[in-house]
């Protein structure tokens, strides 16, 4: 299993997979051919249906801004490996082809090229959650104390950063106003809700502020601001808001907010190694879902609960969002996102006091429902997995008044 690295990815929105992942892509078939006087890009499956709203096609442009470039789009061809699929293709100045090759972008950044993975050499043995608790029944240990030993003493100034990237997108999007890009003139709602919060009391003030995070961070990252993703840019809200709300409302220390992330990328690793964080692939409930997986176990770790109740919280985080479509309005990660990273934020609270009020031992494991959430996603209508062609993806979502 690879380094939590390759699930706290820095970069702008809106999406990892369609955004990020086909940027790098790009790059680095550039890298590799700039004595070519043209190029090509055909985007396949996914990456065809909803790239226009994702901004697929103005990343790719970015990178090839000094060279002819033709994109074309193929949004009913599914190539075998994965749904996300991108050709480049190198022409000579006879236009003539010189070289082609086609990349898969696997979710959350991640590319792999003809099915051969990009990314950095696995580190971690152990690749079930069951396995990891024994681990630290064993020795003593937190589940934060496993990722230490993995990955190194350098892994905490990485998740300094990945905190100081997260707070200031929360910072950034409560201060925002205006409407977001894209055509549907959905208007930002971080800085409306922030200012409620501030004037209510108790309880209330408590959870509205919750939802003010969530939204600045998903407002953020469909504006194309510069986010965590976590696992994904579609779901980069869930995570923030809860740490964010907990170090406020607990007056927590930095250091415990980079164990809490420890955790939840430990979590999230999880759930891409052993099944998928990608909507294309697995709909919402691999994006969201696998989200709220992390912001629960998170909590759970912050509020003193032991890896039994971690693995519980977590564990709820991705059942009760099993077969949660991706069907994302005029392809933009905006509807029904946004509001989903808010539901799933409230979520990991609610799971974090379950799990606190038992003994954090259940009938179903975190690794049988990870097992279950992928084979869900393999049965689910290719409609309703980020081709927007199905769900809530068909209705124009015309403001109503």
């Amino acid at each position: 299993m690879k380094s939590i690295r390759e699930i706290y990815r820095i970069g702008h929105g809106p999406s990892s997979s369609h955004t990020m992942g086909p940027r790098i892509a790009a790059e680095q078939f550039l890298a590799a051919h700039r004595t070519a006087k043209r190029f090509k890009c055909t985007l396949y499956g996914s990456l065809a249906a909803t790239g226009k709203g994702h901004l697929t096609d103005f990343a790719v442009d970015e990178v090839f801004k000094l060279y002819p470039l033709e994109i074309i789009w193929e949004p009913d061809t599914f190539l075998p490996f994965h749904p996300n699929a991108i050709k480049f293709e190198a022409l000579d100045e006879k236009d003539q082809v010189e070289s082609t090759k086609t990349y898969y972008s696997t979710g959350g950044g991640a590319i792999s090229e003809e099915g051969i993975n990009q990314q950095t050499s696995s580190i971690y043995e152990l690749t079930r959650l069951d396995d990891i608790l024994d681990w630290c029944h064993k020795n003593g240990k937190q589940l934060w104390e496993y990722v230490e030993e993995k990955e190194g003493p350098d892994i905490w100034d990485f998740l300094a950063t990945v905190w100081k990237t997260m707070d200031e997108a929360i910072k950034t999007g409560l201060h925002r106003e205006g409407t977001l890009p894209g055509g549907l003139n959905l208007p930002r709602k971080a800085a409306a809700f922030k200012l409620k919060a501030d004037n209510f009391t108790g309880p209330f003030k408590k959870r509205s502020q919750l939802f003010a995070y969530a939204l600045a961070v998903s407002e953020e990252n469909a504006g194309g601001g510069l986010i965590v993703t976590a696992p994904t840019c579609g779901a980069s809200g869930v995570v923030p808001a809860v740490l964010k709300y907990y170090k406020k409302v607990y007056k927590l220390k930095n250091k415990q907010i980079y164990k809490a992330l420890a955790t939840a990328g430990l979590i999230g690793n999880l759930v891409k190694h052993n099944a998928s964080i990608s909507g294309a692939e697995v709909g919402c409930q691999g994006e969201v879902g696998t989200a709220c997986a992390m912001a629960s176990a998170a909590a759970t770790q912050l509020m003193g609960g032991t890896v039994n109740q971690i693995e519980y919280a977590a564990e709820m985080g991705l059942e009760h969002h099993l077969g949660l479509t991706c069907d994302p309005v005029a392809g933009l990660v905006q509807i029904p996102c946004i509001e989903r990273n808010a539901m799933a934020a409230e979520r990991a609270l609610a799971h974090n006091t379950y799990a606190l009020m038992s003994d954090g031992h259940h009938r179903i494991s975190f690794d049988e429902v990870v097992e279950t959430m992928y084979q869900t996603g393999k049965d689910l209508s290719a409609h309703y997995k980020e081709t927007s062609k199905g769900g809530l993806a068909r209705y124009q979502a015309l403001p109503k008044y």
